[in-house]
C-alpha cells in the first residue's frame, strides 16, 4: 500500500483544493489516462454480473480451475498487490478477486493498470477461474475506468474511526464500514415491511403538506419559513395528524396512513434528530385498544421480515416483541415506582409538592397532567425496556385524545416504549368538535403564557369535526428510534443516511 492511501481521510482537504500533496499523484495518472485517449469518466458500462452473483453461480468450482467463461464486473478497487497483479474489487453485493497479468491484459489495460489508485471505480472483462488456493477469480482481459477517484481512502487496517467524521462524510463511512452499509440497508427494509403491513392491513397511502399554515398536531418547537409569493409565515409540519384526520371525516378511506418526514426546532441526542420519520395512521370506528394490537403485530411482524427475528438484542438487553406487551396505566407505573397515588391528589399544587418530595425537577408552573408526566419521566421511564404499553396519559397533556371514559381527567391515549424510549403515540381520537376547541383554547392560553411547544387554534380543523369524525383510533411510530432497536444501533445518527450535525466552526 502507498503512503498516499495510508493517510486518514481527515488530513484530506476539500476536493477543490488543487494543491493538496495527497492528490497531485493522481491528478498525474489523470492526465495520463486522458493522453491515452482514454475518458476517465465514462457514461455508461455494460456489466453482466455482480460479485455476489458470481460467488453463488461457482460455488462449487474446484480449486485451480479455468471455466473460460466471460464476465463483466464492476466496483471499487479495495486492495492492490504485487503491483496490482492482484486487486480485490468490491461491488454493493461483495468481493471477487481480479487477475491482471499481461500474458492476458490487453496492451492499452497494462497501461490502465499503471494509473489505477485504491479507491478507483473500474469495469473488468475477462474469464472467470478459481485459483489454487480457492479464490474465485477473474482473469483480467480489458480494464475500463468508470471514475478515478482524486482522494484516498483511510488507511485499510483502521477504515473511518472519527464518529464525527463518519457522519459528515458518509459516503466514506459507506466505503469504509460494511456494518454501517448494513444497518441503512436493514432501515430501507424496515420502512418497506412497515409499508406492506399497513397495506396488508387495509390501510391506504397518502400524503399531506408538509408547509403548514398553522402550527398544530403535537407540541413541539417548529421551524418557521417565509413564502415570499404569499407573504406569510409557515411552519414546517411537526406531525400531519390534522390533515389525516381531515381525510377520515372525508371518507376517503376508513384506513389511512403515511410514512412522513417532521420537523422539530429541538436539541440534539443520541435519540433525538431536528429531521426524522414517522409513519402515522388513523382508523375509523377503532379505538385505542383496538390499536394496541395493531402496534403489536405491527412490531412482531416488521422485526420478523426485516432482521429475521421477533427477538432481538439491544446493547445488554433481550428485546422480545413476539410476546404481548405489558400494558399500565402512567398513574399505576408511578405508583409503582414512588408509592404516591397521583389520582388521589386532587390540585396541581398538592401534586408539584409530591413532585418537589420525590426530588423531581419542576419549574413550578406545571398543572397536574404535566407533573404526573414529570415524575414518570424521571422515576419510570428509563426503566421499560421490554416492549410495554403506558396507558391512560392525563387530559391536560393530550389535547387532541378523547377524554377516558371511565375518569375525565385521564384520557384514551398510550405510548409504547421500548428500551426505556418511546417508540409510539397513540389515541382513541377526540371526535367532538366542542370539546376539541376548549383543548385548543386552553393551548393557546398556555402558549400565551410562554409555553412555545403548545398548539396554536386551528378552526378550519374544528370545522371539519362539526362535520362529523367517526370514533377513531390513531397512531404515530418513530422509524428512526424502531430502527435503532432492531438494528442495536446506540445513536439515531446510525440510522439516518444524512443526520443533522452542528457546523465547524
Amino acid at each position: 500500500m502507498s503512503d498516499e492511501a495510508a493517510r486518514p481521510v481527515d488530513e484530506i482537504r476539500a476536493p477543490h483544493d488543487i494543491d493538496n500533496p495527497l492528490k497531485a499523484p493522481r491528478l498525474e495518472k489523470l492526465k495520463a489516462l486522458r493522453a491515452l485517449g482514454i475518458d476517465p469518466y465514462p457514461y455508461r458500462y455494460d456489466r453482466t454480473a455482480t460479485a455476489a452473483g458470481l460467488q453463488a453461480k461457482y460455488a462449487d468450482l474446484a480449486p485451480d480451475t479455468e471455466t473460460g467463461d466471460e464476465v463483466r464486473v464492476a466496483g471499487r478497487i479495495r486492495s492492490m498487490r504485487n503491483s496490482g497483479m492482484f486487486i480485490d474489487l468490491h461491488d454493493t453485493s461483495g468481493k471477487i478477486q481480479v487477475f491482471c497479468h499481461k500474458d492476458y491484459l490487453t496492451e492499452q489495460s497494462q497501461e490502465v493498470l499503471k494509473a489505477l489508485d485504491l479507491g478507483d471505480q473500474i469495469g473488468v472483462e475477462g474469464t472467470v477461474r478459481r485459483t489454487k488456493r480457492g479464490e474465485l477469480t477473474i482473469n483480467a482481459r480489458v480494464l475500463t475506468v468508470l471514475a478515478k477517484t482524486l482522494l484516498p481512502l483511510p488507511e485499510k487496517y483502521h477504515g473511518l474511526t472519527d464518529v464525527e467524521q463518519r457522519y459528515r462524510q458518509r459516503y466514506v463511512d459507506l466505503i469504509m464500514n460494511e456494518e454501517a452499509r448494513e444497518t441503512l440497508r436493514a432501515r430501507s427494509r424496515i420502512v418497506a415491511s412497515l409499508r406492506r403491513f399497513m397495506q396488508d392491513e387495509g390501510f391506504l397511502e397518502v400524503e399531506t403538506p408538509m408547509l403548514h399554515p398553522i402550527l398544530g398536531g403535537a407540541s413541539a418547537k417548529p421551524f418557521v419559513t417565509h413564502h415570499n409569493a404569499l407573504d406569510t409565515d409557515l411552519y414546517l409540519r411537526i406531525a400531519p395528524e390534522l390533515y389525516l384526520k381531515r381525510l377520515i371525516v372525508g371518507g376517503l378511506s376508513d384506513k389511512v396512513f403515511e410514512i412522513n418526514r417532521n420537523f422539530r426546532n429541538e436539541g440534539l441526542s443520541t435519540r433525538h434528530n431536528p429531521e426524522f420519520t414517522m409513519m402515522e395512521a388513523y382508523w375509523a370506528l377503532a379505538d385505542y385498544k383496538d390499536v394496541m394490537a395493531l402496534i403489536e403485530r405491527m412490531f412482531r411482524t416488521v422485526a420478523e421480515e426485516a432482521v429475521g427475528s421477533a427477538v432481538v438484542r439491544y446493547g445488554e438487553h433481550e428485546i422480545d416483541f413476539s410476546r404481548p406487551f405489558v400494558a399500565k396505566p402512567m398513574t399505576t407505573l408511578v405508583q409503582e415506582a414512588t408509592g404516591v397515588d397521583f389520582l388521589a391528589i386532587e390540585d396541581a399544587e398538592a401534586a408539584r409538592a409530591e413532585a418537589r418530595r420525590l426530588q423531581v425537577p419542576i419549574t413550578g408552573k406545571e398543572n397536574w397532567g404535566q407533573v404526573v408526566e414529570a415524575v414518570f419521566g424521571e422515576k419510570v421511564e428509563h426503566t421499560l425496556i421490554q416492549p410495554t404499553h403506558v396507558t391512560d396519559f392525563p387530559r391536560e397533556i393530550s389535547p387532541l385524545a378523547k377524554a377516558h371514559r371511565d375518569d375525565p381527567r385521564l384520557t384514551e391515549r398510550f405510548e409504547t416504549y421500548v428500551n426505556g424510549w418511546e417508540l409510539a403515540n397513540a389515541f382513541s381520537e377526540l371526535t367532538d368538535p366542542q370539546d376539541q376547541f376548549e383543548r385548543f383554547e386552553a393551548q393557546v392560553r398556555a402558549r400565551e403564557a410562554g409555553d412555545d411547544e403548545a398548539q396554536m387554534m386551528d378552526t378550519d380543523y374544528v370545522t371539519a369535526l362539526e362535520y362529523g369524525l367517526p370514533p377513531t383510533g390513531g397512531l404515530g411510530v418513530g422509524i428512526d428510534r424502531l430502527t435503532m432497536i432492531l438494528t442495536n444501533s446506540p445513536s439515531i445518527r446510525d440510522v439516518i443516511l444524512f443526520p443533522t450535525l452542528r457546523p465547524r466552526r
